[in-house]
């Protein structure tokens, strides 16, 4: 279970400068983080502190991280937001 305080810090991290990542990482924080392991929410809290640029070439596929474990948190947010609803 994620604490308040602690939600309301993500969403205010997630809320980004572009549409685009707003449109990704606010569905997954506010229907997928809770159900995600513990690393896994960790390494979202490590992903909000890359640059929009990085992210938005990130969730396009143009371009995928160089650190191992961000590739891995990137796939399992569009795994999440691109599944269908009720599907996980």
């Amino acid at each position: 279970m994620v604490d308040d305080e602690k939600l309301k810090r993500l969403m205010w991290h997630s809320r980004r400068g572009m549409l685009e990542l707003d449109l990704v990482l606010m569905p997954f924080l506010e229907k997928y983080y809770a159900t995600v392991s513990e690393e896994d929410q960790a390494l979202y809290e490590k992903l909000l502190e890359e640059e929009d640029q990085d992210l938005f070439k990130w969730f396009l596929g143009k371009e995928q991280p160089e650190d191992e474990s961000l590739r891995h948190i990137v796939n399992v947010i569009i795994d999440c937001v691109r599944a269908p609803k009720g599907s996980r």
